[in-house]
């Protein structure tokens, strides 16, 4: 299924910088939902896997405003210039996905 994803997804060359801002957020997140994994091997009480749970989507959701504040800063502003006010729509469209 993944891959019929990407056929159809545009493409973006991302600069070194940003990618390590995204890898190491995503590495975070990585070892976050590992940590909750091992706290239900473990039987932790769940209020306590609870706060780890929210810890994981708070970070999840600040991968998303990175990714969208860097989609604003390039793609958007640059088909903005080039005339493409569509790119409003699917700027909208994000906005509701994040949210």
């Amino acid at each position: 299924m993944q891959e019929h994803v990407m056929e159809k997804c545009k493409t973006k060359i991302r600069e070194s910088s940003e990618k390590k801002q995204i890898y190491n957020r995503l590495n975070r997140i990585e070892g976050q939902l590992r940590g909750i994994r091992k706290m239900v091997d473990q039987d932790i009480y769940c209020d306590d896997i609870l706060i780890q749970v929210s810890a994981a989507a708070n970070s999840l959701k600040s991968l998303g405003r990175l990714i969208l504040e860097n989609h604003i800063r390039t793609c958007v502003t640059n088909e903005l210039k080039s005339g493409n006010n569509d790119i409003i729509d699917e700027l909208i469209n994000s906005f509701s996905k994040l949210n």
